[in-house]
Order: C-alpha cells, then structure tokens, then sequence
C-alpha cells in the first residue's frame, strides 16, 4: 500500500479538561469528580476502586508477623513483650469484639511481672482491623515520641495479636501504667488500607468508654506525619498527667492558644 492509501494514524481521544479539579485534587487521595461512561464509572476508576476495595478487605484478613514487630521495636531500647487477646484468631476476633478487648490466659500475670513500682505510661502495639499499618508505622512513631519522654517512667512495650483498643486498659492495670497508650491499625478505607491510629488512656477502669479517651489518627507519610504525630502525643501525655484527665475533657488546645496569641498581637 502507498504512502498515500495508508490509514491516518491513531490519535487517542482528547482528554476531558479538568481544571477546576486539579488543585484539589492535589491535596486529597479522594476520589474527586471520576469520569463517567454514560451512567457508570469509566473502566479505569471502576478497576481502581475494586483494588482498593480489595486492598482493604485483605488488611482486615492480614495476620501479624509478631515475631518480626517484636524485633524491630528491640533497638529502641526497652523491653518487648508479646501477648495475646482471647480471641483465638482472625475469625473469632472479627466476629467476637468483645474478645479482642480481653487479655488471654494468663497473660496479665505475664505483664504484672514487670509492674515493678509502678509506670507513667504503658505503649501497647495491636494489630487492630489492619495489621499492615502497625507493622509499617509503630517503629518510626515511637523513633520521634520517646526520646521525646525523656524522665517518664515508660513499661516495657506490649504487642498484643488480635487486640482493641480497649486491651490497653487491661494492660495499663496489670503493668500498674498511669496512661495507656494503644497505636492500632485503623478499619482499612478505600484510600488508606494501612492507616495507623494511637488512642491515649488516662488511669484506665472496667467502667473506661470511648469518651474517656483522646485519639490520634491517620498516623501515616500519606496522612498525619511522624514528627507530627509524636509531638501531638507527648502533648497530650503531659496534659493527662499535669490535669489527671482525658477523653473530652481534654483537648488539644495549641491551635486555640496559637490563634489567641495571633488575635492579641493584632491589636
């Protein structure tokens, strides 16, 4: 075939312009105004939002590696101690809440040994709905928060496999910790499967609800950074034990204190 009978080349269809979306999306993994095929989503946002879909579900399913936790957390310098809930795996503690919230056997006893006279805080490492997200960002938080503690009496660190948060309650009283502080896989979302929360406990009781509690979250690189994150939490470890209190009774009020000052250099 001449030059002159050959078929014009393929030239892909001109992308839709979306430039009133692109500085926001810029700033957020949402998923923000998706092309669309008639009623549907196009292929390529549909197959994104089956992966991530898929991402998520395997994050809950994920066991913890333990074992491996337990030796990167060694090199910060206080004991690891692996215990576990009294949910007997994956299965019973997706089904059964209430048994991730529990400490098995005799586990307490294990953790009363090393109450000694007593601990500041306690920090308890659990696996949570994601189990990727511990493993990835529980070393690097506590790199930046406890050269941060410098002086505080700290227990030695506490991985619990298949626990809740409220397992930190369990394990402050039998360490004899005034504050539990529990770093926890988040429940997987469609744009974080491996999202990192810590909850923070002031002196801990069978009667403790979620109020009683203050909670950081989206510990992540994509999220809330490490730096970040640890001078938050030893903000509100120092709150806790100066006002020997938590949960919605205490906030973190340093950008109230920071607009106030701004307020009164303006006049």
């Amino acid at each position: 075939m001449s030059s002159d009978h050959r078929p014009p080349a393929y030239t892909p269809p001109t992308a839709p312009q979306d430039e009133p979306w692109a500085e926001l999306r810029a700033l957020t993994a949402a998923r923000i105004a998706l092309p669309r095929a008639g009623a549907s989503l196009a292929t390529a946002p549909q197959l994104d939002l089956r992966l991530a879909h898929a991402r998520a579900r395997d994050a809950v399913h994920a066991t913890l590696d333990e074992t491996r936790l337990v030796a990167e957390l060694a090199p910060l310098g206080l004991p690891v101690l692996a215990v576990a809930s009294a949910a007997a795996d994956r299965a019973h503690y997706l089904m059964r809440p209430d048994l991730g919230r529990r400490l098995a056997g005799d586990a307490a006893a294990r953790l009363a040994a090393h109450a000694g006279s007593g601990h500041d805080v306690v920090v308890v490492i659990a696996d949570g709905l994601s189990a990727r997200a511990v493993a990835a960002h529980a070393r690097p938080l506590l790199v930046e928060a406890l050269p941060r503690l410098a002086g505080w009496r700290i227990a030695p660190l506490v991985v619990v496999r298949e626990g809740r948060v409220a397992i930190g309650d369990e394990v402050a009283r039998a360490v004899r910790a005034d504050i539990a502080v529990v770093l926890i896989g988040e429940r997987p979302g469609l744009s974080a499967p491996d999202s990192m929360g810590a909850y923070l406990t002031f002196r801990p009781t069978p009667q403790t609800t979620d109020a009683d509690r203050n909670c950081i979250s989206n510990i992540r690189p994509e999220g809330l950074a490490y730096v970040d994150a640890a001078v938050t939490l030893v903000h509100l470890l120092r709150a806790m034990r100066a006002r020997q209190i938590s949960g919605v009774r205490l906030k973190d009020d340093r950008l109230l204190r920071r607009v106030s000052a701004l307020d009164e250099r303006a006049y």
